[in-house]
């Protein structure tokens, strides 16, 4: 298996968009629809609730719930930010789906616990909160969003990595989500051979978003 740091990462993903001429919004296409073929792969047999922070996670999330609700699955939203706040490509694809009809409630604050009525009945869980740039401990209200999404009975699915984890080291926050499958983008990420993140990880599958593979080769070989 290939493991590829946060900068490593960083930089397939320029050199794809600026090199390449893959458009930032392709790859996420790509990752999202990807997502949802490993659900399926998987079996969904009840509604998916997708949880989106603020970052391109999100936008992977906002793909993933519209490929859903492409294949007749029930899917929610829930979005941890105002939708402003949202920036390129994770925002064109929040206003895409915002268009589609797919139930979306937006959480702003950490005293509003309305959301957790949508995590009844919920068969998958998608945490599509923190990205690889994150570090440390998620922060209010994202840290008790974890900690109630973590205590559900549904299966939970992590996109890139489980929200709390670090890229790098591998270190769980004290707060990190613990998914029974993550779906990793390009490669697995350095800090998914530390021991100590495997219970949060559980099943690992590598997706291609559409990253050329000699460009890949390039990155690690420069490193």
């Amino acid at each position: 298996m290939i493991y590829l740091s946060r900068e490593q990462i960083r930089e397939v993903d320029r050199r794809a968009i600026e090199e390449y001429g893959i458009a930032g919004v392709v790859l996420m296409e790509n990752a999202g629809r990807g997502c949802v073929d490993t659900l399926c792969s998987l079996g969904v047999s009840g509604p998916v609730l997708v949880c989106c922070g603020r970052g391109n996670n999100a936008g992977d999330g906002f793909v993933i719930a519209r490929h859903l609700d492409l294949r007749g699955y029930q899917v929610r939203v829930i979005l941890f930010c105002e939708s402003a706040d949202l920036r390129g490509d994770a925002a064109a694809n929040f206003a895409i789906l915002a268009k589609c009809g797919v139930p979306i409630r937006v959480v702003t604050g950490a005293d509003d616990a309305g959301w957790e009525t949508d995590l009844d009945g919920a068969d998958w869980i998608v945490d599509a909160l923190l990205g690889t740039g994150s570090r440390g401990q998620p922060r209010p209200p994202l840290d008790g969003v974890i900690e109630r999404l973590n205590q559900q009975p549904a299966r939970r699915l992590a996109v890139d990595l489980p929200s709390g984890l670090d890229c790098d080291t591998g270190e769980p926050a004290p707060t990190t989500f613990r998914a029974d499958h993550t779906c990793t983008f390009v490669a697995a990420k350095t800090g998914f051979a530390v021991p100590a993140a495997r219970e949060c990880l559980g099943q690992i599958h590598v997706l291609d978003i559409g990253a050329p593979r000699n460009l890949i080769a390039d990155v690690t070989a420069e490193s």
